[in-house]
């Protein structure tokens, strides 16, 4: 059964991404047969983006940022002015395959679905860039860096630790309600992990459809644009305060000791001290970690979920075992 969907694009500076994607995210919504409405939010571009989408897509509901404010915020003001059924979260350096929707209506058939992503190709089609992500502990860490999909092509509850950023429809209506990304994470990086955390944790599932497929055009997001060392600290940071979220019990209590033996020391002692600012951000971020914390335990009892981490892990592991599975390996 199809629903109404709002494709919601975040761009910076990518005038020449929507140039060549934006015609075949009008191909995919418009074989769906269904209605629709695109809404890219620019973030303060410094090129023409703005005249561009003006200029060649008056049908686009175009929303400007008052600033640059990140990828969070961005994709926020986007789910907030969005009005349909469902949420095509959808990176601007991504191309649509034509009947990119066809094989995903079905899992919105299903009450407790969060969303569903596809399979995302590299753009000359040679390797999977990104499929369903098994959820597991590192010692106190949690990780979802492996990934898997059913040698079943038609299975239909093939679970994954989290939907891309990039590429993921969603249940509007459980998007708002989880408060949409968490902006803690800004300007970019992992935030794509923990919505998706946060909606396992409350009871509703993510799903990887196999069948379905995008192309991922390489190096054409915002973050290759920003300096390594920069990336870097933002990436480690966000990794910290999502353990700072997520952990519970014992491994929450020896999270601090995992990642000063494991992150902090070995780094500082290869000389890369732009990890004492990942620290340093990520412990001033100590009181926004426990709002983020509160607002997810408020969520669980409203939905009467007692699930944590550990039962997600179960629920996925249990499903991965009475199937026929392909590893990847990147």
């Amino acid at each position: 059964m199809q629903k109404s969907v709002s494709i919601v694009i975040p761009n910076y500076n990518g005038r020449h991404l929507l140039e060549k994607y934006l015609p075949s995210v009008f191909e995919a919504a418009q074989n769906a047969k269904t209605i629709f409405e695109v809404i890219v939010v620019d973030d303060g571009s410094k090129d023409d983006s703005i005249d561009f989408v003006k200029s060649n897509y008056s049908n686009v509901k175009l929303l400007v940022n008052d600033k640059n404010r990140g990828f969070s915020y961005t994709c926020n003001h986007g789910i907030r002015e969005s009005q349909h059924e469902l949420i095509l979260l959808l990176n601007s350096d991504v191309k649509l395959t034509p009947d990119y929707f066809e094989h995903q209506w079905k899992y919105f058939n299903k009450p407790d679905t969060f969303g569903v992503m596809a399979r995302i190709m590299s753009f000359d089609e040679s390797r999977i860039e990104d499929a369903a992500r098994l959820l597991y502990y590192s010692g106190c860490r949690i990780k979802a860096n492996k990934f898997y999909y059913s040698k079943n092509p038609t299975d239909e509850n093939v679970y994954t630790a989290y939907l891309s950023g990039a590429n993921a429809l969603v249940d509007a209506k459980k998007l708002k309600e989880l408060g949409g990304f968490d902006e803690i994470y800004s300007p970019f990086s992992s935030e794509d992990f923990d919505l998706s955390l946060r909606a396992w944790q409350v009871g509703w599932k993510c799903y990887y459809e196999h069948q379905s497929s995008c192309f991922h055009h390489v190096s054409g997001s915002t973050k290759t644009q920003i300096k390594s060392n920069f990336i870097k600290k933002i990436y480690y940071r966000n990794r910290y305060i999502l353990q700072g979220i997520h952990l519970q019990g014992l491994r929450k209590a020896l999270w601090p000791l995992q990642l000063v033996f494991t992150e902090l020391l070995p780094k500082i002692l290869t000389g890369k001290f732009w990890v004492l600012e990942s620290y340093k951000d990520y412990f001033t971020n100590k009181e926004a970690i426990v709002a983020s914390r509160e607002k997810l335990k408020a969520l669980k009892q409203k939905y009467n979920s007692d699930l944590d981490i550990s039962a997600v892990i179960e629920v996925i592991n249990q499903s991965v075992s009475t199937k026929k599975i392909k590893r990847l390996e990147f």
